[in-house]
This record gives structure tokens, C-alpha cells and sequence, in this order.
């Protein structure tokens, strides 16, 4: 396993957040390089974490990778290292966002709770486990710390797991899940652009999207390109999620869609 430690984290930039936990992560293991994936994941969103780690895990060296989107933070819920098939360790909140990323890589091998509190930085703070808990940790893992060594094994059966959101499928209409929204606003939706073309939405067709109380018009296509500017298309994105975008411009700027919102696809 390569010396490597990434972050991803709804803390954005403005805050010192994500620095001091990059900070706590040098003091305890110097030799390990710390990679920032992202922190720019929207505040509490769980699932939109969950596809961000997903995403990069694939092109990540095998290493430990620290994920802290953590609405209960300071509650019952538990801190968790995930072991995975290719033997990266997932360090964060057991609320999904490890599981989920997890099967991007094979799958769960193994799972423990984080209990160990001679690794923990104390007094730990109730609202930052990022700093006290899965930065440190993740440094001693970095260091060479076996993974047993955090806390007890527990049954991955029991890890909790992310449900994708709504999507409905049939012939020349797909009623889906605006999952994310990138800060080109691209809007990810909840289904893959396989079961797209399962469905009939083969390149080249026009579609009629219906979001909110606005109706639009789009090109099934391979990329942006494909269109003028201006126009809208549906497309794969980098991950095999079928999504919305603009050439040249923002979704959002023209269609009334927010994270969360049902879209519907029909062949005009």
C-alpha cells in the first residue's frame, strides 16, 4: 500500500478545516503525501460524497482514503475504517458514504469500528472528527499501524448503505433523480446512460425533459460538442451516469432543477 493519504470532505476552502487536517496528518506521518480529491461536496450531502469518492477511487494509488461528510457527527453513529478488496483502507462516518464507494473497487472486504482512543487527538471535539478522529487515525494507518489496531471487526453486513435515489424505466421515458449538480452544471441523474439506450435513447434522438414547471428540448449525444451552443444534451459523464449539460453553459442557469428533483426523459 503506497504512502498516500486522501481527502474529501464537505468543508470547502474558506475554513481552515480541511488544512488542519492535512496539517494533523504531516505531524504524525511526515512521509506520507497527502492528496486533496475534493471539498467542495454540498453540506451534508451524503450521496453526492459517496459518487465523488466513487469516482476517484479508481484512479487513486491504493492507500488510505480519509471521507468526511458527516451530518451526525457527535451522535451514536460510528467511526469506521473499510478495508477493500484491493486493499485500500476507507476511513470515515459509517453512514454510507464509505460503503458505497467501496464497490467501485470490488467490494467490502473487511470493516472495523474505530475505538482506539491512543489514536485519537484529544479532547476530542464533538463537531470535528474530521481533525480528532479520521485524520489521525488515518495517519497511523499511513505510518504502518495494522488496521486491527483502530478497533474491533465488525460484520460489513452491518456497514450502512446509500439506497440510489428514485428512477423509473420504460420504453422512450425514464423518470429519474437529479443526483449531483457540478460546478459546471452538469446534473448527474440516477440513471446509467446503459439503461438510456436499453430504453430506446439511443444517440442522435431528441428529448423532451420535463423538470419543475419548465419543459426543454435535448439531443441524446456523446458529448457537448455534438451540439451547438447553447443547446442541451444528455450524455454519459466520465463515470457511466447519464447526465444533463449545456455547451457552452450552466443547466441550472436556464432549468429549474435542484440536487434531489425528479426529471423526466421522453422521446419526442
Amino acid at each position: 500500500m503506497a504512502r498516500v493519504v486522501t481527502l474529501l470532505s464537505d468543508f470547502g476552502l474558506r475554513d481552515e478545516y480541511a488544512g488542519v487536517m492535512e496539517a494533523v496528518i504531516a505531524k504524525i506521518a511526515p512521509d506520507a503525501r497527502v492528496v486533496h480529491l475534493t471539498h467542495g461536496i454540498e453540506p451534508q450531502a451524503v450521496l453526492q460524497g459517496a459518487l465523488a469518492l466513487a469516482h476517484a477511487l479508481p484512479y487513486s494509488p491504493v492507500g488510505v482514503h480519509v471521507a468526511v461528510v458527516d451530518p451526525g457527527v457527535g451522535s451514536e453513529r460510528r467511526a469506521v475504517v473499510v478495508e477493500t478488496v484491493d486493499g485500500r483502507l476507507l476511513v470515515g462516518p459509517d453512514n454510507g458514504l464509505l460503503a458505497f464507494a467501496a464497490d467501485e473497487v470490488g467490494g467490502v472486504a473487511a470493516a472495523y469500528e474505530i475505538t482506539n482512543r491512543t489514536l485519537f487527538l484529544e479532547p476530542v471535539s464533538r463537531t470535528f472528527h474530521g481533525r480528532d478522529v479520521f485524520a489521525p487515525v488515518a495517519a497511523h494507518l499511513a505510518g504502518g499501524l495494522p488496521v486491527g489496531e483502530v478497533g474491533p471487526a465488525v460484520d460489513p453486513a452491518t456497514l450502512l448503505q446509500i439506497e440510489l435515489p428514485e428512477s423509473h424505466l420504460e420504453a422512450g421515458h425514464v423518470r429519474a433523480t437529479a443526483m449531483a449538480i457540478d460546478r459546471f452544471g452538469n446534473v448527474a441523474l440516477s440513471v446509467r446512460g446503459s439503461q438510456l439506450e436499453q430504453h430506446g435513447f439511443a444517440s442522435g434522438v431528441r428529448i423532451e425533459i420535463s423538470a419543475g414547471a419548465g419543459r426543454y428540448y435535448a439531443l441524446r449525444a456523446r458529448t457537448f460538442a455534438d451540439v451547438r451552443k447553447g443547446e442541451m444534451v444528455v450524455f454519459d459523464d466520465s463515470s457511466g451516469w447519464a447526465a444533463l449539460a449545456m455547451n457552452s453553459g450552466s443547466i441550472i442557469d436556464i432549468c429549474d432543477i435542484t440536487r434531489g428533483d425528479m426529471v423526466d426523459l421522453r422521446l419526442t
